[in-house]
């Protein structure tokens, strides 16, 4: 019996083991953002995202943005980034000190690009199996935001990006679970987060004349030495009744795509 009849009769050879390979694969990108998160709170370097920090060195900060505006852009971006990968508080104030470091078009630009790459970074980790666990951890809240993604992918993200009712890590997540395209994430959180975006950024072109009040306080605090002062100054100082009207109506141009198919679907036949 020749060799090639011997392998003929002799079967199928024994299937290879499943490779794991693929699944650490996946695993990789949640596992550099694991480490990413424990060194930045291991060093304390999300306590670095306050007004409070730009206040006690504002001449060092802008003398440094002054000499270095490329290096500056570059370094601001990269802090963005790794703020809203790993959702942390007070990103919304490096949008403001965006604006006022580098001006309006500049600030809120490099802002608006550095949100949606961090943005886009979970949305790459949570298309991952790992992105399934945590949505179905997230509960119903979840859920019925994947159900939304599903059927009207851009107008719906676009909603949520133009007034955020949700978490911003939450938005990001789901729709890479549900089906949503990167292309379609990209553009629509892109476009989304630009209206409130540069208005931060606006915003913080004068933010020395809206501190002005809040930072006395603070200064007289800390004169008289205490060491709990704190600087009252909040997102609700940005986020006044004109810029909210108008955000809600950039919601309903956001929705009428939505309204018209719906409108459309349940008009009887003729």
């Amino acid at each position: 019996m020749t060799e090639i009849d011997k392998a003929a009769t002799s079967g199928p050879a024994n299937p290879a083991p499943p490779d794991p390979r693929p699944w650490l694969r996946r695993a990789l990108p949640l596992a550099g953002l694991i480490c990413v998160a424990a060194l930045v709170f291991g060093m304390g370097w999300h306590r670095q995202i306050a007004p409070e920090n730009l206040v006690q060195h504002r001449e060092a900060i802008i003398a440094f943005v002054e000499a270095n505006r490329l290096a500056a852009v570059g370094i601001f971006m990269a802090v963005y980034v790794v703020a809203v990968s790993l959702s942390l508080p007070g990103s919304w104030f490096l949008t403001i000190g965006g604006g006022f470091l580098f001006g309006t078009l500049a600030g809120g630009g490099a802002a608006a690009i550095a949100a949606t790459i961090g943005a886009t970074i979970i949305f790459l980790i949570a298309r991952s199996a790992v992105g399934e666990h945590l949505v179905g951890r997230a509960g119903p809240t979840a859920e019925k935001l994947a159900q939304g993604f599903r059927d009207n992918a851009f107008s719906y993200l676009l909603f949520l990006r133009l007034v955020p009712a949700f978490p911003f890590f939450l938005v990001n997540l789901v729709p890479a679970v549900a089906g949503v395209r990167l292309r379609t994430f990209v553009a629509a959180t892109a476009i989304g987060i630009l209206p409130a975006t540069y208005a931060f950024a606006f915003f913080g072109t004068g933010l020395d004349a809206a501190m002005a009040e809040p930072v006395a306080a603070y200064r007289a605090c800390l004169a008289q030495g205490r060491t709990d002062c704190q600087l009252d100054f909040g997102v609700r100082n940005v986020l006044q009744p004109k810029l909210l009207i108008a955000l809600l109506g950039l919601c309903v141009v956001a929705l009428a795509p939505i309204a018209v198919k719906l409108w459309a679907g349940r008009k009887p036949r003729t």
